[in-house]
């Protein structure tokens, strides 16, 4: 018998239909890859499962017995944890706070403040762990620790049944293999996993069976062994999808359109030099806490910079301590890899999320028409899923409302592109989407500098690549020149490569 069993899920918010028919069974400890295309309804199954939304229709049942959670709370304590693609944490509290939220080891109503420390360096050390404080606040983590913390959070509560939302999106392969290892340990004690994730490879790695959702439908269930990449991809987006990755450009690069000197933002960027030119793609490879993300932070003026010279068409930019308002002027845009905490203000709209960098305006008056029709051609172009340009950009699905700041950097026109992670928490098809406009651009002439924790996009979509260690960025070499044995020996600690830049 099935641990648990959907059957005809259907939700709908005012016109949009977000489950249109959704079916799902789980068996006691296995881990059940649910897979598909951004908003195609995974996570609003996710969300009613976890008692966050109501089913409009259908039925639920959790060993063998009907189940209608009414609220969040009331399915953690039915043995249903959820663990977010975008993190529901606490910041201004502490690791062991956010862990043990809800249930937190107190007695006559006193809270045991140190049973909550032991009991949180257990959950950590269990997860491999030890290094993480149970005392520091989650606002001083970095992404990667943060999910940890969510993970943990969720296994505090002795779930039966666990969701994961994309939870290796921040993850190194070290932390993705312990998360795998504590999954398994988990299925051996007999708890199920609903595992969603965009990485193929991981769903391999970690589950036997699949369901795939498409347009809020259940289009196909079975077991992985017996179903090839091109198959799955094909039940996700509804064609045939030939090639991810779009073709190479074959014109030379052009002049060079930055130059970075010397720079240091110390501890994280040490003496970091490097060129980029017209029409190329620039990769950048490292590991969590190497100083990639905070090496195009510093370059954007996001975090002050302690020494170096940054030239955008041999033209300084300005002083160490630069300003985004003042690089934006000078041609340089930026994509964060925070999409909620810096990219999106989730209470607009997609018009007023795309348009504001680069807003239409006369004698200081805005000129909404203009920007509703700019907005919705950027739609358009993006194949952005909404019902228009008014709608609030939180309801969108995590991959379009990472189209929506992909088209904001379109529509400022930079002619230097700084993309940190570009496709975290991205589907399959919208990532190839995604490609082809970095392609697009590349090809038109534009600069762009790009960091991924994913190996094989950067080799995909980077004409050359560099790897930053320890604040310390590598030669940058030709895509051709290096292989992903290379990189990871560079990235961990290894001889840098002498070659020129």
């Amino acid at each position: 018998m099935a641990l648990l069993k959907l059957s005809g899920i259907h939700k709908s918010f005012g016109a949009t239909v977000a489950l249109d028919g959704a079916d799902l069974d789980l068996r006691r400890g296995e881990v059940l890859a649910l897979i598909g295309e951004n908003g195609a309804g995974k996570s609003t199954l996710m969300n009613i499962l976890a008692g966050a939304y109501r089913p409009d229709t259908g039925r639920m049942e959790v060993g063998g017995r009907e189940y209608a959670p009414a609220n969040p709370l009331h399915a953690k304590r039915q043995g249903i944890a959820h663990i977010h693609q975008e993190l529901s944490l606490c910041p201004h509290l502490s690791v062991a706070e956010n862990i043990l939220l809800g249930v937190e080891p107190g007695q006559f109503g006193w809270l045991q403040g140190g049973a909550l420390l032991r009991r949180t360096d257990e959950l950590l050390a269990n997860f491999g762990h030890t290094e993480v404080r149970a005392d520091t606040r989650v606002a001083d983590l970095p992404p990667s620790t943060r999910q940890i913390v969510e993970i943990c959070r969720a296994l505090a509560w002795d779930a039966r049944i666990i969701l994961m939302d994309e939870p290796t999106s921040s993850l190194q392969r070290t932390d993705v293999e312990r998360l795998f290892a504590t999954i398994r340990g988990l299925c051996a004690k007999g708890i199920a996993v609903i595992y969603i994730s965009h990485f193929l490879e991981e769903v391999r790695e970690i589950t036997d069976r699949f369901t795939v959702l498409r347009d809020g439908r259940t289009v196909c269930t079975g077991q992985l062994s017996a179903t090839a990449d091109g198959e799955l991809i094909a039940h996700m987006v509804g064609r045939p999808v030939q090639s991810l990755f779009a073709r190479r450009r074959s014109q030379l690069p052009g002049e060079v359109i930055l130059e970075v000197n010397g720079l240091q933002a110390l501890p994280a960027v040490k003496n970091v030099s490097f060129e980029l030119h017209r029409g190329e793609v620039l990769g950048i490879a490292g590991l969590v806490g190497s100083g990639r993300t905070e090496l195009i932070r510093t370059l954007f003026g996001l975090e002050s910079a302690a020494a170096g010279e940054v030239k955008i068409r041999r033209q300084p930019v300005a002083a160490p301590a630069r300003s985004p308002s003042r690089n934006i002027q000078h041609g340089m845009g930026y994509l964060s890899e925070d999409r909620n905490g810096e990219g999106l203000l989730s209470h607009l709209s997609i018009k007023d999320n795309l348009t504001l960098t680069r807003i239409s305006s006369s004698w200081g008056w805005i000129r909404s028409r203009v920007e509703a029709k700019q907005a919705a051609d950027w739609m358009l172009r993006l194949k952005i899923k909404a019902h228009d340009s008014a709608s609030p950009v939180r309801g969108l699905s995590g991959g379009n409302q990472q189209k929506v700041l992909l088209a904001r950097l379109l529509h400022q026109d930079p002619d230097v592109l700084l993309l940190d992670e570009p496709t975290r928490g991205v589907d399959i098809s919208s990532k190839k989407e995604i490609y082809e406009q970095i392609n697009q651009l590349a090809a038109g002439g534009k600069a762009i500098l790009m960091t991924s924790s994913y190996l094989p996009e950067l080799f995909g979509i980077s004409d050359r690549l560099a790897v930053m260690t320890r604040g310390t960025l590598s030669p940058a070499l030709p895509i051709d020149q290096w292989t992903p044995d290379s990189v990871l020996q560079v990235a961990i600690g290894g001889e840098q490569r002498r070659e020129r830049t």
